[in-house]
């Protein structure tokens, strides 16, 4: 499997600074940077980083971020699926994991969510990949005028199909725990039949589900 990685970099404008969005990053320059102390949605910042230092650094591993100066404020992860997860079984090496998306609270007012996700796409380097995010309500930063699950789906959902990946029914019991929870799934113009057939067995272990 060829895993493309094109690096690419757009600055931004914020507050009379000046912010870039890069990647994929190489691990070594990751490790040049620090994390924002905002950044703990899923982990202290320090243990984050060194996180995104180690997928930098797989095969099919990707981060994407944005920083101001040398300081990470927001960051996409894409890996494959975690191997106690559903979505490795089969061992697909064209089936990819859009994971963690967390952006510094001061920084959420210019649209980086989706400035990084397209920059991961640009020059078809995903076109032969199978790229999913799995939503679940449980992960989401509900506060302030998001504090609904039902508008942070609204608000997810949106961001997704910035890159045109749409929702996709599963029977999968943790997504199907919640209404809220949701699979997107977008389907490189690359990626086999054969791919595609096998994701469906994936997505749905009850025969019947087809």
């Amino acid at each position: 499997m060829e895993h493309r990685k094109l690096y690419h970099s757009n600055e931004i404008e914020f507050e009379g600074k000046t912010l870039l969005v890069e990647g994929p990053v190489h691990p070594d320059h990751l490790r040049s940077l620090r994390m924002h102390p905002d950044l703990d949605a899923f982990r202290r910042p320090n243990e984050q980083h060194e996180a995104l230092v180690e997928i930098a650094g797989l095969p099919e591993g990707r981060i994407i971020l944005t920083r101001d100066e040398a300081t990470i404020v927001g960051y996409v992860t894409f890996h494959y699926a975690d191997e106690m997860e559903r979505w490795s079984e089969g061992n697909m090496e064209d089936l990819l994991e859009l994971g963690a998306i967390e952006v510094a609270d001061d920084y959420r007012s210019i649209g980086l969510g989706k400035k990084m996700i397209r920059l991961a796409f640009l020059e078809d380097q995903l076109e032969n990949m199978i790229v999913f995010t799995t939503e679940y309500y449980w992960h989401w930063d509900l506060k302030g005028s998001l504090s609904n699950v039902w508008d942070y789906r609204k608000m997810m959902e949106k961001l997704m199909k910035s890159v045109d990946m749409v929702w996709f029914a599963t029977d999968d019991p943790e997504i199907c725990s919640h209404p809220a929870n949701c699979l997107m799934v977008r389907i490189g113009k690359q990626v086999p039949l054969s791919s595609v057939e096998k994701f469906d067995t994936i997505r749905f272990h009850q025969r019947f589900m087809f």
